[in-house]
Order: structure tokens, then C-alpha cells, then sequence
């Protein structure tokens, strides 16, 4: 049989991860996918010095890959929203098989993406668009396929979990922090995406619908950065038994699903609050398997590059199937995904882990207890310590139980409205992950 033609849009570090990949394991890929695997066109836009092309044929042009007529799958790996959708549509349109790594694509452009594959008969495979080298989307898909998901919870993103992981095992600063993950190449320099949520937002959007059964809803996601936290609320955290992680939640309630990405105390003794550096781990709990964690590199050059391979091979196994009795993009077939909503950020629930600096007088405990009460939030536990020695001020320290955003909110402002409460109120939500 014939090898199955394949065109790389993009050399950089993942793009020349899988052109190694493919030509070091060629013989075992090619058992696995019942024929061979070749790369017959590169795209590139500057040479790559890590990987030896050969006598492959390239091109600057990278939508003349497209229109190869002899490519028979587009491996997108340029990234970004505008070039990479043209690039995606126009192989779906000429028939082409694609394959991609692109979470800010699938993530906000998917929906008309796999309506165009559908008519076109062709697939649109995506596994390393989420934690790297890490199979979760062909697990939520195809390996826990018997369950109703009730949740999932990932650490998503491997520079938020680097620096939190630095300044809880030795006590820096996000500053300090984040320019070391600068220099060590982890993150860009504008680490916009990375530490205010919204790479983690793009992953979980991806997850959440394959979980879920919705179609992709990006907007509606909720994100919240890490650029705020200080080392006091992380030794604070840890003090009560928690570790405070970057992470992305999504829940499906009678009201609608949760979709948020944000600061998070997790139980030091879950498996997951003890994954550190820049790994990635995505927790899944089903109603028949219960609880299900996936760990490993969330990101690099070899690892993604195996989910993209791995994703050729699946490619290659069903060209010759029937459209209608493929995997379905999201898991659900396409008419019958769910209109269930997705909620605001204030009609969701969660306990908090409050932190407010209070002047040393009688009776300031029993005024946040009376404003949290009214509210119907109960207290877990509370620490307070000694007053500070620079500003005289006592910091106090609640873990509340399960409610909703809105009434914690009205909370805090009502907190911040007493006399003897000074600054904002520090808020980071609380995940048992149970």
C-alpha cells in the first residue's frame, strides 16, 4: 500500500519535533498505522538548524501545502487564529485530512472548523492542542466513553505551575519567578497568555466540550491570573494543609456547566496538588470510574510531537472508513450535542480562602463572622496571626465552605466597608477535588 503524504506547515520547535519523530520511528509508526508515513512538503519560514530536512520539498508559501494535490493531510503547526484558520479551511476544503496542535484555534474557531470537515467527509485531529504529550482528549473521547463526566480539573499550563511551584518550595516572588521562566525559554516575553489564564482557558474550553457534550464556548470561559498572589498567601495555604495551584475547572451542574480558569487551593494530599515544575496533570471523575488523573509533560518539543504523531496514525487508520462511523470531533455526534449553558462566574460555587489585614482591635472577628453569616457563608476555620511589625495590622486568615460567587462578592464588599478592615480582601477559591 501506498505511504500516506504528509505536509508540515511550520519548523519550529514542535513542528521539527515531529519530523524527527516521524523519521526516527518511520518502521514502527508504519506497523502500527498499517502503511507508511511520508513527509512529501515542508512549509517553513526561516530554516530550522535542529532538524535535517533532507531532500524534502520546501516551500515559503505555507497555503501552497494545501494545494498540493498530492498531500493527503495538513499538519497545521504555525499557530495563532488567522493565517493557521485560512491554512485549516482551505485543506478542508480541498480534502484534506489535518492535523493540529493549535488550542487558540480549536478553541475559538473549532465549531465552523468541524462543520466544514463534516461536509467535506474529512477529519480534523487535535490531541496535542491540550497538555502536550498527555492522550486526555482520546481518553475523555474514546476511553471513558461509558460515563457520565461530572468534572475535570487540570493543571494546564507548565509556566503558571513552574513559578507557584518556585515560590512555594522557596519562598521568591512572581516577579523573580517569572523573569527566571523568561530566561529559561518557558515563557514569552509578554507572558500574557501563560499567567493571566488564558492558554489554560483555551485548553479547558476544549476539554469541557469534549467532556460535556457542548459546542466550544471560548467567551464564556472565566479566567484569572496568577500575577497577584504573594508568598504569604502561598506559605499561608500551605500552613492549612493546601497547596495553591493555576487551575482550570469545569463542572457540569443541573444549573449549567463551570467554566473557569483561576488561582486554586487544592489539599496538599491530593495527588494533584503535588505535580510541580512544568508538568501537567488533568484530574477526570466519571460516575462509573470515579476519579482519574493523567500527568506528564504538558509541553516541549518531543512530547507534543508525540501527540501529533500519535494523531497522523489515527489519521491514517480511518481514511479509508466511513465519515459517519468515525469518532465523532467533540466525542457527541455533531446533532446531538447539548444546548446546556454555560454559567457566569457568579452563579458559580466554590469555598474561598480569604485573607484580610484588620487593625488590632476587640470585636473586628466578630464583625466578619456576622457579615459572612448573614450571607448564609459558614466558616471552616479560621487562623490569625500576630500583628505585623511594619504596619501594626493583623492578618486573618478563613477558609469558608461551598457558595456562590455573587454572595462571596457582596461579602467582600461589604468586609471592605468596615472601618477596621484596611485594603482589599484577598480571595483564592478552594477545590477538594473529592
Amino acid at each position: 500500500m501506498k505511504p500516506v503524504k504528509v505536509g508540515i506547515c511550520g519548523l519550529g520547535t514542535v513542528g521539527s519535533g515531529t519530523f524527527n519523530v516521524l523519521k526516527r520511528n518511520a518502521e514502527e509508526i508504519a506497523r502500527r498505522a498499517g502503511r507508511g508515513i511520508e513527509v512529501a512538503q515542508i512549509a517553513q519560514r526561516r530554516p530550522n538548524p535542529q532538524c535535517d530536512t533532507g531532500s524534502t520539498p520546501i516551500t515559503a508559501e505555507v497555503l501552497a501545502v494545501a494545494d498540493n494535490p498530492e498531500i493527503d493531510v495538513v499538519v497545521e503547526l504555525i499557530g495563532g487564529y488567522t493565517l493557521a484558520r485560512e491554512l485549516v479551511l482551505r485543506a478542508i476544503a480541498n480534502g484534506k485530512h489535518v492535523v493540529t496542535a493549535n488550542k487558540a484555534l480549536i478553541a475559538v474557531h473549532g465549531n465552523e472548523i468541524f462543520a466544514k470537515a463534516r461536509e467535506q467527509g474529512v477529519i480534523v485531529a487535535f490531541e496535542a492542542s491540550v497538555a502536550g504529550g498527555i492522550p486526555v482528549i482520546k481518553a475523555l473521547r474514546e476511553g471513558l466513553a461509558a460515563n457520565r463526566i461530572n468534572w475535570v480539573a487540570g493543571i494546564i499550563n507548565g509556566t503558571g505551575n513552574f513559578i507557584l511551584s518556585e515560590m512555594r518550595e522557596k519562598g521568591r516572588t512572581f516577579p523573580d519567578v517569572l523573569a527566571e521562566a523568561q530566561a529559561l525559554g518557558y515563557a514569552e516575553a509578554d507572558p500574557t497568555f501563560d499567567v493571566e489564564g488564558i492558554d489554560a482557558a483555551h485548553k479547558l474550553t476544549i476539554l469541557a466540550s469534549i467532556a460535556f457534550g457542548i459546542p466550544l464556548q471560548f467567551d464564556k470561559a472565566y479566567t484569572e491570573g496568577i500575577t497577584r498572589l504573594t508568598t504569604a498567601d502561598v506559605g499561608y495555604a500551605e500552613a492549612l494543609g493546601y497547596r495553591i495551584k493555576h487551575l482550570g475547572v469545569a463542572r457540569s451542574t443541573d444549573q449549567g456547566i463551570e467554566l473557569r480558569v483561576h488561582p486554586t487551593l487544592i489539599p496538599a494530599d491530593r495527588l494533584i496538588a503535588n505535580v510541580n515544575g512544568v508538568m501537567n496533570a488533568v484530574m477526570v471523575n466519571g460516575d462509573a470510574v470515579g476519579s482519574t488523573l493523567f500527568y506528564g509533560a504538558g509541553a516541549g518539543q518531543e512530547p507534543t510531537a508525540s501527540a501529533v504523531v500519535a494523531d497522523l496514525v489515527d489519521v491514517v487508520r480511518a481514511m479509508t472508513s466511513d465519515p459517519e462511523n468515525r469518532v465523532p470531533h467533540l466525542a457527541f455526534q455533531p446533532d446531538a450535542l447539548s444546548d446546556h449553558p454555560v454559567l457566569s462566574i457568579e452563579a458559580c460555587e466554590s469555598a474561598y480562602y480569604l485573607r484580610i489585614q484588620a487593625k488590632d482591635h476587640p470585636g473586628v472577628l466578630a464583625q466578619v463572622a456576622s457579615i459572612l453569616s448573614a450571607r448564609g457563608i459558614n466558616i471552616e476555620s479560621i487562623m490569625q496571626k500576630e500583628a505585623e511589625e511594619h504596619d501594626g495590622l493583623v492578618p486573618m486568615i478563613l477558609l469558608t465552605h461551598r457558595v456562590t460567587e455573587r454572595h462571596m462578592v457582596e461579602a467582600i464588599t461589604a468586609l471592605e466597608a468596615l472601618d477596621d478592615v484596611v485594603g482589599d480582601v484577598v480571595r483564592i477559591r478552594v477545590e477538594h477535588l473529592n
